[in-house]
């Protein structure tokens, strides 16, 4: 009787064993489901945000000196312009179709952008995806001239506020800069201009004489090598014409740091297309000349930390 007892007791207490394991299994099993579940969704919940609401940046480089300076981290307002999707695969250069909300607010003079980088100056298309941040100093139908330095906004002096000249070296009226934008222009990036920034709907004339000035333009628009020349004339598409009529508004961007700033009087303008926000917020500001790992509290700036963006 003894036995009988011990032996079904020990086959009671094995299965009651494996019950417990199964059950421990599920159940962690479930865990892991359900994690990988909440982790899904908080990355398409991220995505959206980032997508549709508001994107962090980092200041990479002194172009927007004193305004905004490499280590700071930035808060970019993407709503206010009119939101879009992604406009690439996540972690490559591969584009892929979009679509945009409507804006709240257009670009204004002295708004600090985020933008793609649209291509170097004889380039129809960047060759792999660039943001860029630089402050807008001209419109649609804006003027724009630079004279020894001091920049010309429809004939009225652009706010001092919205750029600093720390070199007092001036390139004179004489000099010209062959890599300045329009190509063929006889300008430096002290003395530029009069140049009118064209907007939707802006005719203008074309002919031997002016095609180099807005070729690139013209075919940033088309997305192709579209623009070609001979002896009798201009052509698109290989079809003869005497003007184009611009499909999209442009901007003229600034960095704030004149003297030390790759922008628009180089490469062009910028796309109404190929803004993705305004730069609202520092959230975070680090020296990234301090790295070492006694410098991480001497290296935080903590003056600029949540500083509003002018």
């Amino acid at each position: 009787m003894l036995i009988f007892l011990r032996k079904h007791f020990s086959l009671f207490y094995k299965l009651k064993i494996n019950e417990q394991y199964w059950k421990m299994k599920i159940s962690l099993s479930y865990r892991i489901k359900r994690f990988l579940k909440i982790t899904f969704y908080t990355v398409l919940i991220a995505i959206f945000i980032k997508s549709i609401f508001i994107e962090a940046y980092k200041i990479p480089s002194e172009s927007m000196e004193n305004s905004l300076i490499p280590g700071d981290y930035i808060l970019v307002n993407k709503f206010i312009y009119g939101a879009s999707s992604p406009r690439y695969i996540p972690f490559t250069d591969i584009e892929i179709p979009y679509f945009t909300l409507p804006a709240i607010d257009e670009p204004q003079i002295g708004d600090i952008l985020v933008f793609e980088f649209p291509g170097y100056r004889d380039e129809f298309a960047s060759k792999k995806e660039q943001k860029f941040i630089k402050r807008c100093v001209a419109c649609p139908g804006d003027t724009i001239q630079i004279v020894n330095k001091i920049v010309y906004i429809n004939s009225n002096k652009l706010d001092p506020r919205f750029y600093q000249i720390v070199d007092s070296t001036t390139y004179e009226f004489q000099y010209v800069e062959v890599k300045i934008f329009p190509k063929g222009m006889d300008w430096n990036k002290n003395n530029y201009g009069p140049f009118v920034i064209p907007g939707k709907g802006t005719k203008i004339v074309l002919n031997l004489s002016n095609i180099e000035i807005w070729r690139i333009m013209i075919e940033r628009e088309i997305g192709m090598d579209a623009v070609s020349i001979d002896e009798r004339g201009v052509k698109i598409f290989n079809q003869y014409v005497d003007d184009y009529v611009f499909q999209k508004d442009y901007y003229f961007v600034m960095g704030d740091n004149f003297d030390n700033s790759y922008d628009s009087r180089y490469w062009g303008l910028v796309p109404r297309d190929n803004i993705i926000g305004k730069a609202t917020l520092i959230y975070w500001s680090k020296d990234p000349e301090k790295d070492g790992f006694f410098d991480f509290f001497t290296s935080i700036r903590w003056n600029r930390i949540f500083s509003k963006i002018e």
